[in-house]
């Protein structure tokens, strides 16, 4: 079937089917202690959501308030597209001895994945709109899930701090890491990048004492 025919009819693949169910129900009783959070970075080829590509997805989850090692994904995407002005940044060769998947393969497994997590990215809206780009080109729809964006609670930590022309400052992930003393080891690699935000994300929520019973919505 071709995508313009699935789009049409809606018959979407199972994963995606399931995926969006879990939407159909929200649970308003969430608090920070029994939420599932997954902290995920992507690494592409370049800035542009329509002709660059995903590299490689990194996630891990936080399950009661803790960072579970045993709960994460690393995805290597076959390469279709190759940026060589992007190598030294992460890393990522086309001869490199990953084992890769296709894009439309690494998809489900994320989806799956991530299911109705609550998703956690520093400067969330770019992998937010690489994933989405990625899941529009093979008919499906765009993510459902609720985001946060570190670089955004940082600020909040910061007492919502403005440049003279009255924008936010954009703290970098670096930046994150020296004022939350955290390690820089394995920086610029997607799953290395999911487990600096997963710790930074959690030293937020103690510089702002939240407290665990206090509800998700808090957070947004």
């Amino acid at each position: 079937m071709s995508l313009w025919s699935r789009k049409k009819s809606k018959e979407f693949p199972d994963f995606w089917k399931s995926y969006i169910s879990l939407f159909e129900r929200k649970n308003k009783s969430l608090t920070i202690q029994n939420v599932r959070f997954v902290t995920f970075d992507t690494e592409t080829t370049g800035f542009d959501y329509i002709d660059d590509r995903i590299l490689s997805i990194g996630g891990i989850a936080i399950n009661h308030t803790a960072i579970d090692v045993a709960d994460q994904l690393e995805l290597y995407l076959e390469q279709d597209v190759f940026n060589s002005d992007t190598v030294e940044i992460h890393g990522i060769r086309k001869n490199n001895n990953f084992d890769t998947v296709a894009e439309y393969e690494a998809l489900e497994l994320f989806i799956k994945y991530i299911g109705n997590s609550i998703l956690i990215a520093h400067h969330a809206d770019f992998d937010r709109k690489m994933i989405n780009s990625a899941l529009q080109r093979h008919g499906l729809g765009t993510l459902k899930n609720k985001f946060l964006d570190t670089g955004v609670l940082f600020r909040k930590t910061k007492h919502l701090v403005y440049r003279s022309q009255r924008k936010y400052i954009h703290y970098s992930l670096d930046e994150l890491c020296d004022d939350l003393k955290i390690s820089k080891s394995d920086r610029h690699t997607a799953s290395g990048d999911a487990f600096i935000t997963a710790i930074a994300f959690l030293k937020i929520l103690a510089k702002l004492k939240i407290e665990k019973r206090d509800k998700v919505s808090i957070l947004f």
